[in-house]
């Protein structure tokens, strides 16, 4: 009896030691360049974010650097106490396959809920002989050991989508590394390269303005905006289960008290049903998730989902990073 009473009294205790939670700022961090999507996705959650938590202050803390690793780092070791979060993309799933030397585990987070997808497009050069998708294949077909295909970088949503379209194509092309999208687009609008896979958040922009050619998008539904409504999905045009998008998901410290964990999963599905929120993010090209991959346990899942998918890829294509 006396066991159980003292159990009762320490969890009381924690618990009411969170109570006032936030007492004081809240650091997102955010593992990438300011200014870049993931960045913008950021800020606009934390200002939805901001009043379910009490009209709290939020600030955004930009710790880039090797592909986002460098500031998860920063939170996977910083303390426990909800004080410090990470705002980051699918490089979550895709850095423990990607890094050899990586300096930290996916189990030291706590999953906090998932933000938002953004989905991608397959577009190519003006000048490709190819005026859709099935004229494309045979173009590779035609041209096979010729073909090259841009990214912006190791681990960018360009370059994990490339490797998974060529290992399902099972077709081989030259991979053109970049420094960021800006430089593989300025290439691709002008012909250097052949084709590339990016976010809409990327490439919408230069789909409406006819400076590239699009063949189609990686999810398994067709999109609704105006742009990108007509082009059919790699999943029916035969490229069977093709599903890529580049999400967004919010973690915290291994050991963040549940309390917090608590409040902050349920201030986050308040704010993703924020209207302003969910305008923001459509004007990004971006979809707000509002299944039950919001809750912690089922975000999880689909991270270790998303490593059993993408791991063996990025290990067939023998591409690391130290």
């Amino acid at each position: 009896m006396k066991r159980i009473l003292l159990a009762t009294v320490a969890a009381f205790t924690v618990t009411g030691a969170w109570a006032e939670y936030p007492e004081k700022p809240i650091t997102i961090v955010v593992p990438f360049s300011a200014g870049g999507p993931t960045d913008k996705v950021a800020r606009d959650f934390a200002e939805a974010v901001r009043k379910p938590l009490g009209n709290a202050t939020i600030v955004i803390e930009n710790v880039g650097g090797a592909g986002g690793t460098l500031g998860a780092t920063r939170v996977a070791k910083a303390a426990p106490d909800g004080y410090t979060l990470l705002l980051h993309h699918i490089g979550m799933a895709t850095s423990p396959a990607l890094y050899r030397n990586l300096q930290y585990k996916t189990e030291e987070f706590e999953y906090l809920g998932l933000i938002n997808e953004v989905p991608m497009t397959l577009i190519g050069k003006p000048t490709l002989p190819a005026a859709n998708y099935a004229e494309l294949l045979k173009w590779i077909d035609a041209n096979k050991g010729k073909v090259n295909l841009a990214n912006a970088g190791l681990g960018a949503a360009s370059h994990l989508c490339g490797l998974l379209f060529q290992s399902t194509l099972k077709v081989d092309m030259t991979t053109v590394p970049y420094k960021g999208t800006g430089p593989a687009m300025t290439d691709l609008i002008g012909g250097q390269v052949d084709l590339m896979c990016d976010q809409t958040t990327n490439t919408t922009g230069q789909i409406e303005g006819g400076k590239v050619k699009a063949f189609a998008v990686t999810t398994p539904k067709r999109l609704t905006t105006p742009t990108l409504a007509k082009l059919p999905t790699l999943d029916e045009s035969g490229m069977k289960g093709f599903n890529v998008s580049i999400w967004h998901g919010l973690y915290a410290p291994k050991g963040t008290p549940k309390a917090v964990i608590d409040k902050v999963n349920a201030a986050l599905k308040v704010a993703l049903k924020d209207p302003d929120f969910d305008k923001r993010q459509e004007a990004l090209g971006a979809v707000v998730v509002t299944d039950a991959r919001t809750s912690p346990a089922e975000h999880k899942k689909w991270v270790a989902a998303e490593i059993d998918k993408w791991g063996p890829v990025i290990k067939a294509a023998g591409q690391y990073a130290d």
